[in-house]
């Protein structure tokens, strides 16, 4: 069975890029030894491997890797920590699910001062 990869590669600049491939070790070396010069890492190198998810169905991988992308840089470095009990929070629709919660578990109070 062929296995398929998402990485994220932390750059010299401390951007992020995340990549899919059925080789991660050929593909990260690629990244650093700057093979491409069109590629967003070539001018942030050096790289470094700081996640990695297998999969054995390409579709799945692909899929993971566009979601990822999507994802803002705090919500990529709880992935990379294994804080994946934050990633939930993170989310717009989890920010938004949290922010609700706060609300409705608020209670509203009208102060009105008094004058002695």
């Amino acid at each position: 069975m062929r296995s398929y990869y998402v990485y994220i590669l932390r750059c010299r600049d401390g951007s992020y890029y995340t990549g899919v491939t059925n080789d991660y070790k050929m593909r990260v070396y690629q990244h650093q030894s700057g093979v491409d010069t069109s590629c967003y890492t070539y001018k942030r190198r050096p790289v470094k491997l700081v996640y990695l998810a297998e999969f054995g169905d390409i579709n799945e991988a692909i899929a993971w890797e566009k979601q990822v992308k999507k994802w803002s840089r705090r919500k990529k470095e709880a992935l990379i920590n294994s804080q994946y009990e934050d990633l939930p929070t993170l989310s717009r629709n989890g920010i938004e699910r949290a922010i609700l919660s706060i609300q409705d578990q608020t209670k509203h109070v009208m102060v009105s001062t008094v004058e002695p």
